[in-house]
């Protein structure tokens, strides 16, 4: 991993869960309260540079790791094995491999969507929860229901689970299409740096596997989260609308707190990481 794309401080490293081998960045003291961040499509630990550096500076642990598929040692073949259960089976696995009996955990876009069941299966090792973008899978599968302008911003997955045209389509002149996936609103370093290692035989397969593995009804069958909640929306999001981030609320049952961005988009790792870094510090400092 070049280290101009790690955030100050931190160290690579490499997680072992079962026969898979995961990239993993790591920053701040190593007794700190720890801090897992699990990055969405399409994207790689390096999402969360500025805030590992943040949260480190803090006094926390942060741990950022490139997910199944995304790490080159964590790259199964079949779809099936890109299936949401086992991918919340591998947060897990990181916090067992790096001996976490609890952790606050973070999550954006498909990050999120396994954080959501994360937190409400195992509440018992996650302080709290932090998701950026992405809704409570059953507050957006109502929303999915009752929402034509949630159905169209989500309309592209049905092309991302058709093998082969997909990865032709994005990767088509110099992957220029996929690219333009982050409408302009991530640096360009990080755009170039996603789209090689994206670009590497197998690899955007496997990140697209996590779409053509996706059972709507296992996805949509996720309880009332009980640990305390951070949710943040950007008004411009390009999947997920209004609605479904309002409905949010309806599945938290432990205490919430909710941040519209007003003028952000879907990228809020990348585009505005300081708006998200003040009421992410603030939350994981209230409850640890």
């Amino acid at each position: 991993m070049p280290q101009h794309h790690l955030a100050p401080g931190a160290d690579p490293l490499v997680l072992r869960v079962g026969d898979l081998a995961f990239d993993a960045l790591s920053a701040g003291p190593q007794d700190g309260p720890p801090v897992l961040f699990l990055h969405g499509f399409p994207e790689f630990a390096t999402c969360w540079r500025a805030h590992m550096a943040a949260v480190a500076r803090a006094g926390f642990r942060a741990i950022a790791v490139d997910q199944r598929g995304y790490s080159p040692g964590a790259r199964p073949e079949h779809v099936d094995a890109y299936a949401l259960p086992g991918l919340v089976d591998d947060a897990f696995g990181f916090a067992d491999a790096l001996e976490l009996e609890r952790f606050h955990l973070v999550g954006h876009d498909w990050g999120g969507l396994v954080a959501w069941p994360a937190a409400a299966r195992h509440p018992e090792r996650v302080a709290t929860l932090s998701v950026l973008s992405t809704p409570h899978p059953a507050a957006l599968a109502e929303a999915m229901a009752e929402s034509a302008e949630q159905r169209e911003k989500l309309s592209y997955i049905g092309l991302f689970r058709i093998e082969g045209q997909a990865e032709r389509v994005l990767l088509e002149d110099g992957g220029a299409t996929l690219a333009a996936v982050y409408e302009g609103r991530v640096a360009a370093d990080l755009v170039a740096d996603n789209v090689r290692r994206l670009s590497e035989p197998g690899a955007l397969t496997a990140a697209l596997n996590w779409y053509r593995a996706l059972d709507s009804r296992t996805q949509a069958n996720v309880p009332a989260i009980t640990v305390p909640t951070l949710y943040l929306w950007g008004d411009h999001d390009l999947a997920f609308s209004e609605l479904a981030a309002e409905r949010t609320a309806g599945w938290v049952s432990g205490p919430y707190t909710y941040v519209p961005l007003e003028g952000a988009s879907h990228w809020l790792p990348e585009e505005q990481p300081e708006r998200v870094i003040a009421p992410l510090l603030a939350h994981l400092t209230a409850h640890t």
